[in-house]
């Protein structure tokens, strides 16, 4: 597979000015809601059509939290606990090891071991055990006594080990928010908003979102019992838990809509000044640095979902990734400072060394993926002996985001014992792209598959080595009926264009009152076009960039995190359109607007005007004649300018110039009266005058060569210089 795989991104615009009725319903919105008209323009592609609708919005008013007992088998879940609790018998949480499976068993654990329950919990090794539960798992439990198993974001699809446990005495209450399959668990109650059968209304649910309407129903039963109101049941579990249920919700990436929305809300109000010592320890070592004297400074951070997202979640995650999910879990159930900043640190640490497994494994998928992908394939699936298992849907998220096709990545360390055989058994995790369920697809290949299950675009599956190849072959023909050549490119959504003079404060702070962000509510996008490229500036020893752009005379900082300087396709002076969001910079007491981007191109009007020079020089080249407006014809201080910078470059060991890196050059020189019709013509008259020697070893870009020269030149002498003059009309 070669480079041109990686296709430009597309952007796709949601908002383009034009249609009369469109624009009178913004302007409208605009005036009655007191919002600016960038604010209007997005809030309307995102149907918020109405004044009223927008109020709700920002109030939410249509964010309620639903009658728990609308999904199905959460009253027989609450019955079967209820009587655990009454009995005393020994319960154990069998949660997953990412963050929305560390919340939910810790969300859990600490409300029925609230209500005297004698509580355990047991969450599998990722790299021992793998995915969700087991026969031997369940041996264990069994032998420490267990009773009730309540498994907390898996166990859906555990047909086989719900009735193994059962037929050890233990009985099961399954919680999840996995796809089903047609088959059920035969357990005491198997609560899933999935479910086909299941007729509660929101059903984006993360795991620990449906853990919390579990404790939501048990609180309710308990306030009826004591003659008061569910209500207050119900507000006491967000006071006391919507900071774990939000953690978990944004971390598994689901929806910030309905429900999803007001949790996460009450969940980040209650992290701003959070009670739990392992919450407050994690924020502050992901937010501060050790001063020169040894003491701990700590930045204040605003606790928004990005932060959560981006900086706390990778750290709780790292735990099960390289490590045990359970010091993660230890994390949030710690009761004093001293256990909640060891545990933070070593988080973090953890982290630092995912991130270093993360690039390697990264980098080694890269090349397998040029060297071998059948470039019909519509699926990468790849595989390998040494990658680390707990890594590799990170690295399959970014492959899938770099290439635009869905991937599969595949590890068999642990399973090969000496010299790889056909038998062993290796652990792959995919991501997809809009337009192929990765579980439907799976399902489709599951005669292949040990075991599979996940979301739509996230999945988990295991595999025998001699089954990859078919597998491969199989899941490339189901996505080659499924996904269309258009949806075979990285797409991102853009809301509206905007001008330089609509970046304000202002606008950056109606942005930040539409927080939570998240899927169905993500951080605005917007484009600038033909910005002018000033400064590029190495951050972060030299792994992201700092841009200022200009357009029509108003300088902006830009930021483009994960980009270097040498890996931009544009020069400084280059005209580029940058897609990108606004945002509030804080840095030592000073505020100020900067744009974070999150890709950038050359200006589609500069490609325009370029391309119809390169034809408008192939016409006055074949004879055409041309207007003096044009600029075509050179003078020689034109020639001396040219000469001259090429000569200096020269100087510099710089030889070889594509022609748009010359016509930048000449710009920021100050040559910018220089166009690309007039410097080719320049460069055919240096080369017949034998002013320097000139190669073209591709079009359009050329070999320098300079020759110490004592004589001046006379252009006049030039053939070419006389034939263009003379096709100058008069």
């Amino acid at each position: 597979m070669t480079e041109q795989k990686k296709k430009q991104k597309k952007w796709s615009l949601q908002y383009r000015p034009g249609n009369a009725e469109v624009d009178a319903a913004i302007a409208d919105l605009a005036a009655e809601t007191d919002l600016s008209k960038i604010m209007a323009q997005l809030l309307y592609v995102r149907g918020y059509h109405t004044a009223k609708e927008v109020r709700a919005f920002f109030n939410q008013e249509t964010a309620c939290l639903h009658d728990p007992y609308l999904m199905r088998d959460i009253a027989p879940a609450v019955e079967r606990i209820s009587l655990a609790l009454e009995r005393g018998e020994k319960i154990a949480i069998y949660g997953d090891y990412d963050v929305d499976g560390v919340t939910s068993v810790s969300l859990l654990y600490l409300y029925l071991t609230e209500h005297g329950g004698d509580v355990g919990y047991y969450i599998p090794s990722r790299m021992r055990e793998g995915y969700g539960l087991s026969k031997p798992a369940i041996d264990r439990l069994k032998a420490c006594g267990v009773d009730l198993m309540i498994t907390v974001d898996t166990g859906v699809t555990a047909i086989e080990e719900t009735a193994y446990a059962k037929s050890l005495g233990i009985d099961t209450v399954i919680t999840d928010h996995h796809e089903c399959r047609p088959e059920l668990p035969d357990a005491c109650a198997v609560v899933n908003p999935h479910r086909a059968d299941d007729a509660y209304p929101f059903k984006e649910l993360a795991g620990v979102g449906v853990v919390f309407k579990l404790i939501c129903a048990f609180e309710m039963a308990e306030c009826r019992k004591a003659g008061l109101s569910e209500m207050e049941g119900v507000e006491r579990v967000c006071r006391e838990y919507a900071d774990l249920v939000a953690i978990g919700t944004i971390a598994d990436v689901m929806p910030v809509t309905d429900e999803n929305r007001l949790i996460i809300t009450l969940g980040l109000h209650l992290l701003e000044h959070t009670d739990r010592p392992g919450l407050r320890a994690l924020i502050e070592a992901a937010s501060g640095s050790k001063q020169s004297n040894g003491s701990k400074y700590v930045k204040k951070r605003k606790i928004n979902s990005g932060f959560i997202g981006f900086t706390v979640a990778p750290r709780m995650n790292a735990a099960g990734r390289v490590s045990e999910a359970s010091i993660a879990v230890e994390l949030l159930l710690a009761e004093n400072e001293k256990d909640a900043e060891r545990l933070a640190e070593q988080l973090c640490e953890l982290n630092v060394t995912r991130q270093t497994e993360e690039n390697r494994i990264a980098e080694q998928a890269y090349k397998k993926i040029e060297q071998t992908l059948n470039p019909d394939d519509r699926v990468i699936v790849i595989d390998d002996d040494s990658w680390q298992q707990g890594i590799i849907g990170i690295v399959s998220s970014r492959i899938t985001e770099r290439y635009g096709l869905p991937s599969i990545l595949i590890s068999f360390d642990g399973s090969a014992q000496g010299t790889p055989m056909q038998n062993d058994v290796g652990k792959g995790s995919g991501r997809s792209i809009k337009g192929m369920n990765l579980v439907e697809a799976l399902m489709d290949s599951e005669e292949l598959l040990v075991r599979f299950g996940g979301h739509e675009l996230a999945a988990g599956l295991s595999i025998l080595r001699c089954n990859i190849d078919a597998f491969r072959r199989k899941i490339n023909r189901y996505a080659a009926r499924h996904l269309s050549d258009d949806m075979l490119c990285v797409s991102i959504d853009a809301d509206c264009e905007v001008s330089i003079h609509d970046l304000s404060m202002s606008l950056a702070q109606e942005i930040a009152a539409m927080e939570p962000f998240g899927i169905s509510n993500p951080v605005p996008n917007f484009v600038l076009r033909d910005a002018r490229v000033l400064r590029v500036i190495p951050m972060g020893n030299g792994k992201h960039s700092k841009l200022i752009v200009e357009k029509d005379g108003v300088e902006m900082t830009a930021v483009w995190f994960g980009v270097t300087p040498a890996q931009m396709d544009f020069e400084l002076g280059d005209t580029v359109d940058m897609l990108f969001q606004l945002n509030i910079n804080e840095y030592q007491n000073i505020t100020s607007l900067q744009m974070l981007v999150q890709d950038m191109r050359i200006s589609e009007t500069y490609e325009r005007d370029y391309n119809a020079q390169i034809s408008r020089y192939e016409e006055i080249r074949g004879g055409a004649e041309y207007t003096e407006n044009e600029a075509v014809l050179p003078c020689r201080d034109d020639l001396a300018v040219v000469y001259t910078a090429l000569r200096r470059e020269f100087r510099a060991g710089h030889t070889v110039f594509p022609m748009k890196r010359l016509l930048s050059m000449l710009r920021n020189g100050g040559a910018g009266h220089i166009n690309y019709i007039k410097l080719k013509f320049m460069i055919r008259i240096m080369q017949e005058l034998q002013i320097c020697d000139i190669t073209e070893p591709v079009p359009d870009t050329y070999l320098f060569e300079f020759q110490y020269q004592t004589t001046k030149t006379n252009i006049e002498k030039s053939s070419i210089l006389r034939k263009l003059k003379s096709q100058q009309r008069k």
